[in-house]
């Protein structure tokens, strides 16, 4: 199936990303459908089939033959999350473009609400929080936890569930980010460090999984934490490398040195006093001073070597500018 032709004049792209969910794709269409006649949207629905092994691109090459509003990609392997979602936004034209699962735990009919906060209230980004939710504890409390952790570090206080796959974006928000790796769970940050710091949170409903299993394992929260180590540096330092290796190289060369200069002195100062002194070289405390050193030193060509990359980076002068006024104009 091709059909990514594209209505520049849609007021909603609704982008879902799929793994192995044949059964439940022709009912969550259905409900889309109905919530956006019922309101009046012109609107398109862009499935991301994220490498199924199932039917599901059979399900979504049936529905777009009998609506003009269906449009698919499909991989040929499973991606991620995070890929499907940067070719789903690289292709959404609508005014706002919400996101949503595939497996019916999300609500269409909070799409209406979504898009009048975008529209109406200025917001950038919405997301959705599910505030009650039909998850056994052993997910809800390493989500709480994480929630809390993101929250802190992000500086975004206001949210409460970044992980909720019911979004809502401003056009200009998704076409201004760069969804990769595993990042899909920290958007609220990237479009904060991107410039769009107008976020929002909805109360959304949560439903109960009604076909299939979960596709997210415990280990989504270890490489969460990763991803979000990754991403609090490099919208800190990534453009800056050298001011925290260069620093922590240079404050560890600093106390090596010095413990150094001690060990020495105290060596010389026994030798002027007849004093009998062991080895400089028998002493522990010279090898840790040594190594400390070799490290600092390392951290801070990390730094240089960093900057120099950071610097020949064609995307190193890449600026979110809102709006300019030239002479003349």
């Amino acid at each position: 199936m091709e059909k990514l032709n594209k209505n520049p004049q849609l007021d909603i792209s609704v982008v879902i990303p799929l793994y192995n969910e044949e059964e439940s794709l022709p009912e969550l269409y259905s409900w889309i459908e109905r919530v956006m006649e019922e309101h009046g949207f012109s609107f398109e629905v862009l499935f991301i089939n994220d490498g199924s092994t199932d039917h599901s691109w059979d399900v979504i090459e049936e529905l777009s033959t009998r609506s003009e509003h269906v449009r698919g990609i499909k991989f040929r392997r499973n991606y991620g999350k995070s890929p499907a979602l940067y070719c789903g936004f690289k292709e959404a034209v609508g005014d706002v473009v919400i996101t949503m699962d595939a497996d019916l735990q999300d609500s269409p009919d909070e799409i209406p609400e979504l898009y009048r906060m975008i529209k109406s209230e200025g917001y950038d980004l919405v997301s959705g929080y599910k505030q009650k939710r039909y998850d056994p504890l052993s997910k809800t409390l390493p989500t709480k936890l994480f929630n809390a952790t993101v929250r802190r570090i992000s500086g975004i206080k206001n949210l409460h569930d970044f992980n909720c796959g019911l979004k809502a974006y401003r056009h200009e928000v998704v076409k201004n980010i760069e969804v990769y790796g595993e990042m899909h769970r920290f958007i609220p940050y990237l479009a904060k460090n991107a410039g769009f710091d107008k976020i929002g949170e909805k109360v959304v409903h949560h439903q109960a999984r009604k076909y299939g299993k979960s596709k997210f394992g415990l280990n989504r929260f270890v490489n969460g934490y990763l991803d979000l180590l990754t991403l609090w540096f490099l919208s800190s330092f990534g453009r800056k490398p050298m001011h925290v290796f260069g620093f922590l190289g240079t404050i560890m060369f600093f106390i090596g040195f010095v413990a150094a200069i001690i060990i020495g002195a105290n060596k010389l100062i026994a030798l002027a006093h007849g004093v009998p002194q062991r080895l400089v070289t028998d002493s522990p405390y010279f090898y840790i001073s040594l190594t400390m050193m070799i490290i600092g030193t390392q951290l801070f060509l990390a730094g240089f070597v960093g900057d120099l990359i950071s610097r020949s980076s064609s995307t190193r002068n890449d600026y979110q500018i809102e709006e300019a006024i030239r002479c003349g104009e």
